[in-house]
């Protein structure tokens, strides 16, 4: 699986706070939103099913 890169625009205080959850949990801040996102994808699957990618696509 190759690794990508993602830029996102996010206001100060939400940065902050990001990166204060962050050390509190002692991860980098880039490890506390992939986690954020794994945790929102698997709460998504749950509800509404495997998500497939185009390779590995059930049809």
């Amino acid at each position: 699986m190759a690794i990508k890169s993602l830029s996102i625009r996010i206001d100060e205080e939400m940065l902050h706070k990001l990166h204060y959850i962050a050390d509190y949990e002692g991860r980098s801040a880039n490890s506390q939103i992939l986690i954020l996102i794994r945790d929102s994808i698997a709460e998504f699957e749950e509800k509404h099913g495997k998500i497939f990618d185009k390779e590995n696509r059930e049809d």
